[in-house]
Formats: structure tokens, sequence, C-alpha cells
């Protein structure tokens, strides 16, 4: 038995136009890619560079990724957020993604929960 919520099946494109919001940032917006997983939740991967990192820092802190959930939560109260986030293989989330880039590409992932 699972300890998560069942979750509404959503289309891709449906769902890009919210984080797309959510990952916005004066430099552009930071999503790499969205995947969609059989049971209703989604991955969005995106640049590092979306958090501004503390002089000598090379990981976001809690607080950033505390900040980032709640920012999720506002432009939808519907939304679950999984506990879990961090860092993935940038070559496995997109085909297009620069060798020579100046970012890592991290991940959240997040379901609507059924009405």
């Amino acid at each position: 038995m699972s300890d998560l919520p069942e979750f509404e099946f959503r289309k891709v494109h449906h769902v890009m136009p919210y984080i797309t919001r959510v990952l916005e940032t004066p430099a552009g917006n930071a999503l790499i890619r969205l995947v969609a997983h059989p049971d209703g939740h989604f991955r969005a991967i995106f640049k590092s560079t979306y958090f501004t990192l503390a002089e000598g820092h090379t990981e976001p802190s809690r607080s950033q990724w505390a900040t980032l959930k709640k920012k999720m939560k506002r432009h939808n109260r519907q939304v679950f957020i999984f506990k879990n986030h961090g860092e993935t293989d940038c070559r496995q989330a997109a085909k297009n993604v620069a060798a020579d880039r100046d970012y890592r590409c991290l991940y959240v992932d997040f379901g609507f929960f059924l009405e």
C-alpha cells in the first residue's frame, strides 16, 4: 500500500503552463523538460540557475527548495509535491542540453490531487 495520494491524470500540454510560470526567472525560463509518469505525477527537470546560490555554496539550501515548493502551491492549491528532490543527469534529461552548459540539472516531482 502506497502512502501517496491518487493523482488526477492531466496531459503534459495542460501542466506545461503551470510549471513554466513557476520556474520563470528574470533570466528566462529554467524548465528543461516535463516528464509524465503512468500514475499521473510529473517530474520537472530544470536548470540549477533557477536558484541564486550564496557565495561558496554549490547546492540550493533547504530554504530555497522550501520556497520553490511554496511557490508551486501558491500557483495551484491542488498540487501535491513530493518530499524528495535533487539533481539528475542532464544527458538523460534532454537531448538538446549543451555539454558546455553553466548549470546542473535539478528535479522536483509533483502531481495534482483528485478532486
